[in-house]
């Protein structure tokens, strides 16, 4: 009975591994024996079952049990890795929902796949980043208009864009479990052994290293001899030729070759259905992209806009909605997300200019306004095109599941207004005054989904460091982006005087800026979990302020502090979060522990 909690602890992380369910039901059993009767419990002790859960998970426990941080959601992984090598999702995951940054949808019922909320920092963030985007690429533009175009339109509209026809991923199923898998998303290879003889087939779930994975899986599956992965071989299960399908397994069980259904199109659109009646004519679809909204309305937005000139742009942020197979990888791919997207209509003859350019002009705003650190960023020039596309570049992230597209830049050419204008009927030529003559634009479209850019500027600005000898977790956020931009804290919370003033520069600031006030815990621990949000600055009233009317400036990156007036103190912190600056050059205070 001493051990209880060992092993309440110990079978609660076998439950949260296994998949199984007679598995979880047996040992849920074997759970509540133990939390309800000390006798069974010093007997199971004895049990060899749960001898090895011990020794498998105890270490771990115990872990747990020292580590500073406490949680009890998502991840029992504390927050504070410092040996770690690399950032995991895991530590992501478990920041964004402690920290109330994103939740799983409809979480009180078990979750529900490819959807999430964003919590009270979350929502800030998400705002921030695209009232960013708006101010850069619209406002601060004069060949850039804004448009907002509904969810739900004319069905006509995708049957002539494609999308009713073609806007489909390729799907394969497990004959055995029945689930579905994207076949793009499954890389398989042949394994041979030594003298190169052919073994078999093995498949793994896209990952950041899928051919580590797909050594794992061949040593496991062929244990008796020494086996390799033919790197040669390696390639997507949709790229597979029809005549080895029977060789390939699924990836659940490398040994059952052929019980993966052959690739079939999946249509990722959303139906829905518009009026009282229930039939083939009320169906619609919600929007998988927010780019045709833009194009049935571009002879509107030319026409009543004053100073609209080829090139020029249109740009429209808001929600759209596709029925992936396998929603993964946390907000990286979900059911429901929102773009960013600006269609720019070029002359025909100077698209390629203009996509260089604007491949250009998104690297620099990731880099320097959201900042993204230039390490992690890649490119990526596509060979095979879709239908619709002259040429495509993609900007990259290295997020911690592997390089992924974060921003793609593909210039359209004149496909979309012209299937438009021959579907309704209606001309979308553009007549130039200069050269006298109607022509249909190219467009380029620089497309970036709020959720995907989300992610990145987390994983970017996540960072630890040593401070006073202790691990510190920090989101280093542009201070731009930050979902507080300035804590206001109290040195002490049971001295009037202190607190009073502490309240009134906080009311003061939160008119200007978003804020927090926060008068519980110790000084050094309220630093803390403002570093974890990415709050640029903390300002602390001390017995001092009420002395001199001064106040401690914490800067987060640094940690460095410096006295300020009062009255100088909005001021101040304007200037440093429009100017990204940081508290240098200033006297330097230990920090408060």
């Amino acid at each position: 009975p001493g051990h209880l909690p060992t092993y309440m602890v110990s079978v609660s992380f076998f439950l949260h591994r296994r998949r199984d369910c007679l598995m979880r039901r047996f040992f849920a059993n074997r759970l509540l024996l133990l939390m309800c009767c000390p006798v069974v419990a010093s007997l199971v002790q004895r049990s060899h079952a749960m001898r090895w859960i011990q020794f498998r998970h105890v270490s771990m426990y115990q872990r747990a049990e020292k580590s500073p941080t406490r949680m009890s959601s998502f991840s029992e992984m504390p927050i504070k890795q410092a040996e770690r090598e690399s950032l995991s999702m895991d530590i992501i995951l478990t920041l964004c929902k402690k920290r109330g940054f994103v939740f799983a949808s409809s979480e009180i019922y078990n979750g529900f796949t490819g959807f999430y909320d964003y919590g009270p920092l979350g929502v800030e963030l998400k705002r921030n980043i695209k009232n960013l985007w708006w101010r850069d690429m619209v406002q601060c533009r004069d060949d850039i208009h804004g448009l907002d175009s509904s969810i739900i339109s004319s069905p006509r509209i995708w049957e002539a864009s494609g999308h009713v026809a073609s806007f489909a991923d390729p799907m394969v199923d497990d004959k055995l479990t029945k689930k579905r898998y994207r076949a793009d998303q499954l890389v398989t290879a042949r394994v041979v052994d030594p003298n190169g003889c052919f073994l078999g087939y093995v498949t793994t779930i896209e990952s950041a290293n899928p051919s580590r994975e797909l050594a794992r899986l061949a040593s496991r599956t062929f244990p008796q001899v020494e086996s390799r992965v033919d790197e040669d071989s390696l390639c997507r299960v949709s790229d597979v030729p029809e005549s080895l399908w029977s060789h390939i397994p699924p990836p659940e069980d490398p040994r059952r070759t052929g019980d993966l259904t052959p690739p079939r199109p999946f249509n990722l659109m959303f139906e829905t259905r518009v009026g009282a009646l229930n039939q083939s004519s009320s169906t619609a679809y919600l929007r998988p992209e927010t780019a045709q909204g833009i194009f049935v309305n571009f002879k509107n937005v030319a026409s009543a806009t004053r100073g609209f000139k080829v090139p020029c742009g249109i740009a429209q942020i808001g929600k759209a909605f596709r029925n992936e197979i396998t929603p993964r990888n946390f907000i990286f791919r979900s059911r429901e997300f929102e773009q960013m997207e600006i269609e720019y209509f070029v002359p025909p003859c100077e698209w390629e200019k203009h996509l260089g350019s604007w491949v250009t002009t998104c690297t620099e705003w990731l880099v320097n306004r959201c900042g993204l650190r230039r390490n992690l960023l890649g490119f990526e020039v596509h060979e095979k095109l879709a239908h619709y596309a002259k040429a495509c570049t993609d900007i990259t992230f290295k997020f911690p599941f592997g390089e992924q597209e974060l921003q793609g830049i593909a210039a359209r050419g004149d496909y979309d207004l012209d299937r438009h204008q021959s579907v309704s009927g209606k001309s979308l030529e553009y007549y130039d005054d200069i050269s006298n003559r109607k022509f249909l634009p190219h467009v380029i479209e620089p497309s970036i989904g709020v959720d995907r850019l989300f992610l990145a500027v987390m994983c970017s600005a996540y960072s630890e460091d040593h401070i006073n000898g202790e691990v510190r977790m920090v989101l280093k956020l542009h201070p731009a982006l930050a979902p507080i931009k300035c804590a206001v804290l109290p040195l002490v919370k049971n001295n009037d005087a202190i607190h009073a003033m502490a309240r009134s520069i906080y009311v003061n600031l939160k008119r200007i800026h978003a804020c927090e006030f926060d008068a519980t815990g110790a000084i050094g621990r309220r630093y803390r979990r403002q570093d974890e949000v990415g709050t640029p600055f903390c300002v602390t009233v001390d017995f001092q302020s009420c002395d001199d009317g001064t106040v401690t400036l914490r800067d987060r990156d640094s940690t460095q502090q410096r006295r300020v007036d009062i009255n100088e103190l909005p001021q101040v912190i304007h200037s440093s979060l429009e100017c990204g600056l940081k508290c240098r050059g200033s006297r330097v205070i230990p920090e408060r522990v």
